[in-house]
């Protein structure tokens, strides 16, 4: 059967982009849309640096008027060469429960892809880091998506590996309750640390919240492009000032300043973890959409979250083993639960399946295995 393939470019296209999950999702409870002004500003080439480096376009699938599936390819040249084989990328996929409209989606996305002298893709995707929107749920289908990660039907998994997909890698999502008392074991071991006259550790200072924020930014750069797992540095791209900026102004209303931590060495910025409340709450709410009247239920909506996100967290590799990942995860999940106690649990998401020192750690702490998102590759 044929169907028609729009790229979207006028607003009333861009609307059916967004609603198409609406219809999808209506037997979904646990399904949250992500707030659309997020999701636009990655399409967005004035706001998303991406755009630098590559190109993005998204698309519809549609028999007649009715809208049957959207999508987005994407390539970034320089990042994608250092994958093998090549691959460029499709994300932000929705589709209705038809094997021939998934088939119709992969054969367009490899069509384009080709054009570029592409042999292979990978997704769901996105256009930008993979700490957010990146990953098809394939685990857990009973609680909802924490902010940054996208909820999926179960069909889409099965729709999808008929397409020929191939599984690339699975990421982990790791929950813990704030109710669960910290392991005893890591009270020592952080109490210990604490005790060393040359640590020091402090929450983000919002009042200097940009000098804080780069701080974090230069910690991060350091410790992502010197990993331990090295197979997971080929990907890395350095966090500039404007992308760090750009997510502490989005993100300042929201922040549990003991949430964000600091810690120093010799007075040296040395290690970080950044954890967010679960914004989601606040989409379910308004559905998707972020007006002048929702602002104050965001201003608000700190002192009430019951999800918090672990974001992302680093530690600069000349101060590795000093066991400074333990006193921010356990100093944070202790002065967060003081701090904000309307929180039920913390979700740490994307931990990648081979990244088994993470893995530990977060076991240490109580946490544990809950969710998964998976990556496809597709070779044509």
């Amino acid at each position: 059967m044929g169907y028609d393939v729009e790229l979207v470019e006028s607003s009333q296209q861009i609307d059916a982009f967004h609603q198409l999950p609406f219809q999808i999702y209506e037997d979904y409870p646990q399904w949250t849309p992500p707030f659309r002004s997020e999701i636009e500003r990655i399409f967005d080439e004035e706001e998303n640096a991406f755009f630098n480096k590559g190109e993005c376009e998204r698309y519809l699938i549609k028999d007649g008027d009715k809208v049957l599936a959207r999508f987005a390819v994407m390539n970034t040249p320089k990042r994608d060469e250092v994958l093998d084989p090549t691959m460029g990328g499709i994300g932000f996929i929705e589709m209705v429960e038809d094997h021939s409209v998934a088939e119709a989606m992969i054969d367009f996305a490899q069509q384009w892809h080709q054009k570029r002298g592409y042999n292979a893709m990978r997704g769901p995707i996105n256009f930008g880091e993979n700490d957010t929107y990146w990953g098809l749920l394939v685990e857990n289908y009973d609680e909802p998506p924490i902010y940054g990660m996208f909820y999926h039907p179960p069909y889409y998994k099965t729709l999808l590996e008929q397409t020929g997909a191939q599984k690339l890698d699975d990421h982990w999502s790791y929950k813990r309750d704030f109710s669960q008392p910290i392991p005893e074991r890591m009270q020592r071991i952080t109490d210990r640390i604490e005790q060393r006259k040359d640590v020091s550790l402090r929450p983000i200072d919002k009042k200097n919240i940009y000098r804080d924020a780069e701080y974090i930014r230069k910690i991060y750069n350091d410790a992502w492009s010197d990993q331990d797992i090295t197979e997971r540095e080929e990907e890395f791209t350095e966090l500039t000032r404007d992308t760090v900026e750009d997510m502490i102004n989005k993100l300042k209303p929201v922040l549990i300043p003991e949430s964000v931590l600091l810690a120093f060495v010799d007075g040296e910025p040395a290690s970080f973890i950044v954890c967010v409340p679960d914004l989601n709450e606040v989409s379910k709410e308004t559905g998707g959409r972020l007006r002048w009247w929702h602002y104050p239920k965001l201003f608000w909506f700190k002192r009430r979250a019951k999800h918090l996100r672990t974001l992302v967290f680093g530690t600069r590799p000349k101060y590795r083993k000093m066991g400074l990942e333990a006193l921010t995860f356990t100093r944070g999940i202790q002065y967060t639960k003081e701090a904000a106690p309307s929180l039920e649990y913390l979700e740490g998401a994307w931990v990648s399946e081979s990244n088994w020192l993470m893995q530990r750690s977060l076991e240490a702490l109580g946490c544990h295995h809950h969710k998964t998102h998976r990556t496809y590759k597709w070779v044509f």
